[in-house]
């Protein structure tokens, strides 16, 4: 009896000690910056074909095999292709080879613990990103989900302007660059110094399997959220799944240790022409002068037209991938934000709003419904869809929404960008939680809370709004249509005008 007391108790002891062994390898990976189980592209089960699939390919990821030398992996395995798994890893662009591989390696264990049955996946630590899912990756700018840090520490408030200034040109110049790099690696870094004698140091990475073109159209969106992510902050990042660029003022990389890219190719030697045979005597004035003549008349301003044209190709080449940033609050009104910048994706703003559920409807109009949703940074918005019969063209659209975004108050509800697909027009505004004026003013309950110091308040705020749109706006508006419903209450003695009413009367 003893004896087999004993036994039982090794028994619990091996299997608690396994079992404790278990939980400090789940704990022990270090958390991500942030990370995405994606819900809609499928699930599946323990130990089925995916799973295995995925276990197969996410420890061969970060291998010579699968890389390109520059912290950059990808790979795929399956046979069937509802079961074959795409991966993608990629590092900081100076970070070493042996620290990118323990960071990919840290990434597919936390990534399949927080994620243990969703299909796409992806987490970012500071040094890697890893990405996985059951659809192909490779080659596709995704923009979608995104995030965005800052730093806690404002820029002082008689720097600012220079600042801001100072980190558009910055980050313009590594944007530029990263975009340029080859398929090997699109990284770029640089810092400036702020009038503040604040060193500013910043970079921008695209995953070099995406075009030139592709890599600035992300980058440039990205910085189009600076507003929402760290404007007046001396440090910050935005990152997106193709590309990411983050700046501080203090030297968060090491430059030592960026491998060099091999030297591009020499140029193939031109050829001399043979000299030419001695016993050819050349009489001046003869047939062959006149035939050299010719000669020269005709190739020299072929090659001078031909150096022209392939100079202004480059020329144009350049200008077209050296996009102008978006502006930062503060500097001229004539380099507003472009239209891409501004663009949400579709599928993320269905999402957000549960496919326009009937539970997340705030109200109708004349133009269109107004939705809740939840980005997925947790940043609540207000969603209107135009109705689907306005007639309005894709150029049009753009154009309203760039005229209504040079309007910037702090008694205008903010316009955070558009969506447009199809026949669907999406306008995205940041979420005022509470409800418009005349739920209170009309409710003989409610209008008791507005007493005469509140409604003074608000009635300074409706005032300086007034004003703002009449004579201090970029865009010069006469509001036509005053009413309790188009101001919706911020806080308790603050309120916001219902910038969707604005962008009606374009169309009215």
């Amino acid at each position: 009896m003893p004896a087999m007391v004993s036994s039982r108790f090794l028994f619990f002891l091996i299997y608690a000690v396994l079992l404790l062994i278990m939980i400090t390898q789940a704990f022990a990976q270090p958390a991500f910056l942030y990370h995405f189980c994606i819900n809609n592209r499928g699930n599946y089960t323990t130990n089925s074909t995916y799973h295995k699939n995925l276990n197969t390919l996410l420890p061969s990821l970060p291998s010579n095999e699968n890389g390109n030398g520059y912290g950059f992996y990808t790979a795929s395995y399956g046979q069937n292709s509802d079961d074959q798994v795409y991966a993608i890893g990629l590092c900081r662009g100076d970070v070493k080879v042996e620290d990118c591989r323990s960071c990919l390696n840290n990434s597919r264990y936390a990534l399949t613990q927080l994620c243990p049955n969703q299909k796409e996946a992806m987490g970012w630590y500071d040094n890697c990103m890893l990405r996985y899912s059951n659809s192909s990756m490779y080659g596709v700018m995704a923009t979608m989900p995104s995030f965005y840090m800052r730093n806690s520490q404002n820029v002082s408030s008689s720097g600012v302007d220079g600042f801001n200034q100072e980190l558009r040109k910055l980050l313009e110049g590594v944007i530029s660059e990263a975009a340029a790099g080859g398929s090997l690696r699109k990284f770029a870094y640089g810092n400036a110094t702020a009038p503040t004698f604040q060193t500013i140091f910043a970079i921008a990475q695209c995953t070099p399997d995406i075009s030139e073109q592709a890599c600035s159209d992300c980058l440039v969106g990205a910085f189009g959220e600076i507003p929402q992510c760290c404007l007046e902050k001396v440090g910050g990042r935005v990152v997106r799944p193709s590309c990411n660029f983050r700046f501080e003022v203090y030297r968060f990389i090491e430059p030592t240790t960026i491998l060099q890219l091999p030297s591009p190719p020499a140029p193939s030697p031109i050829l001399s022409p043979p000299p030419p045979s001695t016993n050819i005597t050349t009489v001046s004035g003869g047939p062959k002068s006149n035939t050299s003549r010719t000669v020269i008349t005709i190739v020299v301003p072929i090659v001078v037209c031909l150096v022209l044209i392939i100079s202004i190709g480059i020329w144009l080449r350049v200008r077209k991938t050296k996009k102008k940033l978006p502006i930062l609050p503060g500097e001229d009104a004539d380099e507003i934000r472009s239209a891409e910048s501004l663009q949400f994706d579709f599928d993320t703003i269905r999402v957000a709003t549960d496919d326009f559920s009937e539970a997340n409807k705030l109200g109708q109009g004349g133009f269109g419904s107004v939705y809740k949703g939840r980005l997925f940074n947790g940043e609540d918005i207000a969603v209107k869809r135009l109705s689907t019969n306005s007639g309005q063209g894709d150029l049009e659209f753009k154009n309203e929404v760039l005229l209504v975004a040079r309007l910037q108050h702090r008694n205008l509800v903010r316009l955070l960008g558009f969506c447009l697909e199809g026949i669907e027009r999406l306008l995205i505004y940041e979420f005022v939680p509470n409800s418009s004026l005349d739920h209170i003013i009309f409710d003989p309950i409610k209008r008791t809370q507005l007493d005469w110091d509140r409604r003074y308040k608000i009635i300074v705020g409706i005032t300086r709004g007034i004003i703002y749109l009449h004579e201090d706006s970029r865009l010069r508006i006469i509001h036509r249509d005053l009413k309790a419903s188009m101001e919706n209450l911020e806080g308790r003695d603050s309120f916001k005008f219902n910038r969707s009413d604005i962008e009606d009367w374009f169309k009215s």
